[in-house]
């Protein structure tokens, strides 16, 4: 990990407790990765596959689809495979870029993957859980949306760029675009007696807000850099983007149409790149947590967009809470809730969304996390995270201005600048470049930034339930008969279920254990196969057993086979659950 941010690590004891622990240990950089950068989809693709080829006992790669344009969506998979398949143990989702001009994302991933793969066998957290449990990465989940943001001439758009909705092709009004060729989308202020700004007094370069009585100054009018098509020398329209879609309202989960939820696609998971992602985790069963990471904002969020907290399950929503204490103890990010915290309207939601699909359907604990916050890097603090973009005091922007002065050298906040517009004539161009330092980190700050998670992703991932044998024995009852017991227990602090919207659901089958007999060898008593239910974990226990305390053992279950045979016979035993994995085992008659 890098030394410039060190963050809280963890081991598991022997018991099975997840502790805080302080590891020292040098970061190994594979040859041209950098953390400082944004890279284009070629050489995304190089990195990760070089990756695979050069830990080919840790990571493998895969398309789990192609995007719009036909790109690959890459998933790795991270995992000690000398242990187990992955499909046998607990995993992890994580994805990124599902927006188009949200890149740090992409970068969160790739760091994680550098961090398990160098830091294997010598971490005391990171190797048991690449030996017991796996990671499915998801870099760029939209691709094309990337390459329009990465372009030498960018177009930034929300996501996809598959032309949506159909017929709001337009050749009238303002087209944002870098008009001048500089690689910077900026605005563009116009002199307008009519216009809602004036420059601010206290600080030339800013335009603070003209008073609703005030007349007789010099105003002007604000739009985004681009130009505008038939202009009628009058009117300036903003052309709604023919790039409509939302990926991250697609989703079948309190999916709506186009007029209720902007972006939405025609159906859910009309989109290849959304369709992906819900095709592969529908059919990976040992999910058992899913966190999307997006910009900006500097919180980790959790579902519901549409519901309140009222609505969630009592040990759901404790669990959430104590989940998003951790997060912040180890990120330093504020864990919030979608609907009480980060509504962009407030008499209305948002839906189709990944983190409320993976939980309400797929009924594991899932995650939005937005990384970055610039008013955080210029000591703005508890700010309420929607409303700041509403209302704030002039002293925030005197601060973010300082934060581009001293920490940005300038490159953030570009000063006005005159230039002869095709349409418009003589304007300005300036204001924040929101790509450098709003949508992601700037390039300088990115490793810094991105060193937060890695030690959070384990730590969740090391909580979700895992299955093991606790003991086998047999017994001999005479002629040639044999009592064969296996107990199982769940060891991880989460039950097999993982959340109680899951077993609601009835998602998750229980454990199953099963029983393979050599030849020669008879069952006399039990079933091949029998299924046990499901166990829990520790994750419900008060914090101190002050009151009057029990803990029968509901992590355990037990079977018990009568078998005919000869003494000296193997017997194969296999436990296994679809969230907390598969355990095998033999045992001898006699």
């Amino acid at each position: 990990m890098s030394s410039q941010n060190p963050k809280p690590q963890f081991a598991v004891t022997g018991n099975g407790i997840v502790e805080n622990v302080r590891l020292a240990h040098e970061r190994v950089i594979m040859p041209d990765v950098q953390f400082d950068k944004y890279y284009r989809y070629e050489d995304l693709t190089n990195i990760l596959h070089s990756y695979a080829a050069e830990f080919p006992h840790l990571v493998r790669i895969e398309s789990i689809g192609k995007s719009y344009e036909g790109r690959d969506i890459w998933l790795l998979t991270v995992t000690n495979f000398a242990t187990g398949t992955d499909r046998e143990k607990p995993a992890l989702w994580i994805d990124g870029n599902i927006h188009a001009t949200e890149l740090a994302p992409s970068i969160v991933c790739l760091y994680l993957l550098q961090t398990l793969v160098t830091a294997y066998g010598n971490h005391p957290a990171i190797t048991p859980c690449l030996d017991t449990r796996v990671f499915y990465i998801c870099p760029r989940v939209n691709p094309d949306g990337a390459e329009w943001a990465l372009a030498d001439k960018p177009k930034f758009i929300r996501s996809a760029t598959r032309p949506y909705p159909e017929g709001r092709e337009s050749n009238d009004g303002l087209v944002m675009e870098d008009i001048d060729g500089d690689g910077r989308i900026l605005l563009m202020r116009i002199p307008d007696a009519n216009g809602a700004w004036k420059i601010s007094l206290t600080e030339p370069r800013l335009l603070v807000r003209r008073e609703p009585t005030e007349f007789g100054g010099k105003y002007y009018r604000v739009i985004p850099e681009g130009r505008i098509e038939n202009y009628d020398g009058v009117q300036i329209k903003i052309q709604p983007p023919q790039q409509g879609l939302d990926l991250n309202r697609n989703f079948p989960a309190m999916w709506r149409q186009e007029f209720q939820q902007p972006g939405a696609g025609p159906y859910p998971t009309s989109e290849a790149e959304v369709r992906s992602l819900v095709q592969f985790m529908t059919t990976h069963s040992n999910i058992t947590v899913a966190v999307s990471f997006h910009t900006f904002g500097g919180v980790i969020i959790r579902p519901y967009s549409y519901h309140s907290d009222e609505e969630f399950p009592v040990n759901d929503l404790r669990i959430y809470q104590y989940i998003g204490k951790k997060a912040t103890e180890i990120t330093e990010y504020p864990a919030i809730s979608a609907f009480h915290d980060f509504r962009y309207d407030p008499k209305d939601y948002i839906s189709g969304t990944f983190d409320d699909w993976a939980y309400d359907d797929r009924g594991v604990f899932s995650w939005t996390v937005e990384v970055w916050s610039p008013q955080s890097q210029a000591g703005i603090k508890e700010y309420k995270h929607v409303e700041w973009f509403r209302e704030h005091p002039l002293e925030d922007e005197l601060k973010l201005l300082r934060w581009n002065d001293e920490q940005l050298s300038g490159k953030g906040y570009v000063d006005w600048y005159p230039f002869d517009h095709p349409q418009l004539g003589e304007v300005e161009l300036g204001g924040w470049d929101s790509m450098y330092a709003w949508y992601n980190p700037p390039p300088e700050f990115l490793e810094h930034e991105i060193a937060r998670f890695p030690d959070w992703l384990v730590w969740h991932l090391l909580i979700s339930p895992r299955l093991e044998i606790y003991q086998t024995s047999v017994h001999s009852l005479g002629n040639d008969l044999y009592r064969v017991q296996l107990v199982v227990q769940n060891t991880g602090w989460l039950p097999t279920y993982v959340t109680q919207k899951a077993l609601e659901k009835q998602l998750v089958r229980g454990c199953i254990c099963e029983i393979d007999l050599p030849e020669g060898v008879t069952l006399e008593t039990g079933n091949i196969r029998e299924e046990l239910g499901q166990l829990e974990g520790r994750a419900y226990q008060p914090s101190h057993p002050t009151r009057r305390q029990s803990d029968p053992t509901k992590d355990r279950a037990k079977v018990e086979w009568i078998v005919r045979g000869d003494g000296g016979s193997t017997v194969k035993l296999l436990a296994r659950h679809e969230r907390a994995g598969v355990m095998r085992t033999e045992v001898i008659l006699g």
